[in-house]
């Protein structure tokens, strides 16, 4: 009973076969995700970063601890241990923290800014034109005026001048 039902089904729809590629995008962003653990389930960067903390860290604290006692010693070691642990833990879309800081410092001190597009408005800069003009014109009068009272014959006119 159960063949006969099947074998309608199949002649009245057939099944549709889709192929999904093994290179879809998801597969890839998967895969990038996943990180190699090399010991005490650690990555590389983790084990490398760790060891620099420990490296920096604890002779800050043997040389730190005589003379300004533990409790501030330990504190102190832990400043100075705490970039390498950042660097060590922080990932934020698949790029680590230095990279993060590279493309920050290169974005906004490397890099010029974003030229923002400004319009220029003809009529304002007519408007200071004529300005500029109306300046220059009184500027010429001025002038004028201080050259023929500086002449010592201003009384004279300008035809008798001429003559």
């Amino acid at each position: 009973m159960l063949d006969k039902i099947k074998e309608r089904m199949d002649k009245i729809s057939p099944t549709i076969y889709v192929y999904v590629g093994r290179e879809s995008k998801n597969y890839d962003y998967l895969s990038s995700k996943i990180k190699t653990k090399l010991a005490l389930n650690l990555t590389k960067r983790q084990i490398i970063c760790f060891s620099l903390a420990g490296i920096c860290g604890v002779p800050v604290y043997l040389l730190t601890k005589a003379g300004l006692g533990t409790d501030v010693a330990a504190t102190l070691m832990i400043i100075v241990m705490l970039p390498f642990f950042f660097f060590a833990m922080y990932e934020k879309d698949g790029f680590p923290a230095e990279k993060i800081l590279l493309h920050i410092i290169r974005q906004k001190f490397l890099r010029p800014g974003i030229r923002v597009y400004r319009s220029q408005n003809l009529y304002d800069r007519i408007i200071e034109y004529d300005k500029l003009e109306k300046e220059g014109a009184w500027l010429e009068k001025k002038a004028k005026e201080a050259r023929e009272a500086r002449n010592p014959f201003h009384f004279l006119k300008k035809a008798d001048r001429k003559k």
